[in-house]
């Protein structure tokens, strides 16, 4: 069953993302790929971790991209506020930061258990480009000379007031009103080969041509981009990009749509980002049944945070050279206190699969059956949490789940088997 009408602005498919020194070489070097960059060990994994591959934002996680900052810190980003000749802002810099700040620092604070800072700077006036809108074309899939002239304009014309030597991201924000913004743009940008303004390499930019007020969520998509991870929603084939968007992940993680209800990270990015440390991730190797106890993902940290916690969030199995299997408990906590649904999720991650090709795919507990269908981005896996007393058997991967019980502290028990044949 297809997804059901909804009012324009609500529900919609997500728009596609790839996210006084002047910039240099700038034309020929955009792209929307990043190959493989130089890596750093994310930390013990074990034998369940799955290793990071040449694919644009690999799933895998036993070592980290160093191309790109890691949230596990506190990240400094800019926002810049870029105004046309062509036409009068309508709104100031000041309430269109406000359509993301605090929304976007609060989201990835609720997401890394206050692991993870994002400081974002605002320029507290408009500049201005040196052309009119129109006359840079831009749309969803830009010109990439048009792209280019647009990027070295908001670069040298923010240059004089912006040091990009102090930010880690910047947010690149068009003046929504202008007659030739496309809210449908929205995306990061990644360069081939760095470039250099204020003595800094420039390697990616966040480019925001939302409406005010914005898409839900969206900035907070982006900036997932800037941290290494991938799209997951599904791009329909044919060429008006009609469809269903969502069929990989529905609702859950905001990777796959920032419109979702349960949009707080899968525990695989939490742990891929550092928010999940090793103690409270569980690797099932052993052959049979074995019993676990999931505490849900989005509940509070024990007092003292991650490093004094060590209930389990996050059970992986590692079903072949490149895929794994996570199992993961959801509620109406943080980031998902709207969702519909609660129980245990269970979803295959393959680190060969690039940004957009599907790397994580939500196994749906419930097939047949939908829920949510007013609400849900894509409600055939809005239902896609076990219950107690559910079991989801995958053939593929010779693995069966089945929800046993709750704890009197709200967690989930769980049996995992790993069959020697299939189910």
């Amino acid at each position: 069953m297809g997804r059901p009408q909804l009012p324009a602005g609500v529900g919609r498919p997500p728009r596609l993302r790839r996210a006084g020194a002047m910039l240099t070489s700038l034309s020929a070097v955009i792209a929307t790929t990043v190959v493989s960059g130089p890596a750093i060990a994310a930390g013990a994994g074990g034998p369940c971790t799955l290793e990071r591959t040449g694919a644009h934002h690999s799933e895998g996680l036993d070592t980290w991209n160093t191309s790109y900052p890691r949230p596990a810190r506190t990240v400094h980003a800019a926002m810049v506020f870029l105004a046309f000749p062509d036409a009068t802002p309508k709104v100031t810099p000041r309430r269109l930061a406000a359509d993301h700040i605090p929304a976007t620092t609060d989201f990835f604070r609720r997401a890394s258990y206050g692991q993870f800072r994002l400081r974002v700077h605002l320029a507290k006036r408009w500049i201005t480009m040196p052309e009119a809108s129109t006359s840079y074309a831009i749309k969803r899939d830009w010109n990439p000379g048009r792209r280019a002239a647009y990027l070295r304009d908001a670069i040298a014309a923010a240059d004089p007031s912006v040091n990009f030597a102090r930010y880690d991201v910047v947010y690149l924000v068009a003046d929504p009103d202008a007659p030739g913004v496309d809210a449908d743009a929205t995306k990061v940008v990644n360069f081939e080969q760095p470039l250099r303004a204020d003595g800094v390499e420039l390697r990616r930019l966040v480019t925001v041509f939302e409406n005010h007020p914005p898409d839900r969520n969206v900035l907070a998509h982006e900036t997932g981009h800037v941290f290494d991870l991938p799209d997951l929603y599904h791009r329909p084939k044919n060429d008006d990009g009609e469809g269903d968007w969502d069929t990989y992940v529905g609702d859950w993680d905001l990777m796959g749509s920032q419109f979702g209800l349960a949009p707080d990270p899968f525990g695989w990015h939490k742990w891929k980002l550092g928010w999940l440390r090793p103690r409270q991730v569980q690797c099932v190797r052993a052959p049979g049944a074995t019993l676990h106890t999931l505490e849900p993902l989005g509940a509070p940290m024990a007092p003292g945070g991650p490093a004094a916690d060590s209930r389990t969030r996050l059970l992986v199995v590692r079903t072949g050279p490149t895929t794994a299997l996570a199992i993961e408990a959801r509620g109406s906590y943080g980031n998902d206190e709207d969702t519909c649904t609660e129980g245990v999720l269970v979803y295959r991650v393959r680190n060969d699969a690039a940004s957009g090709e599907g790397p994580i795919e939500v196994l749906d507990g419930h097939p047949g059956t939908g829920a949510c269908w007013n609400e849900s981005v894509y409600p055939e896996l809005a239902d896609a949490t076990l219950g107690v007393g559910e079991t989801l058997s995958t053939r593929r991967d010779h693995v069966r789940v089945t929800v046993t019980g709750r704890t009197t502290d709200g967690g989930w028990t769980v049996e995992v088997d790993r069959e020697t044949r299939p189910t």
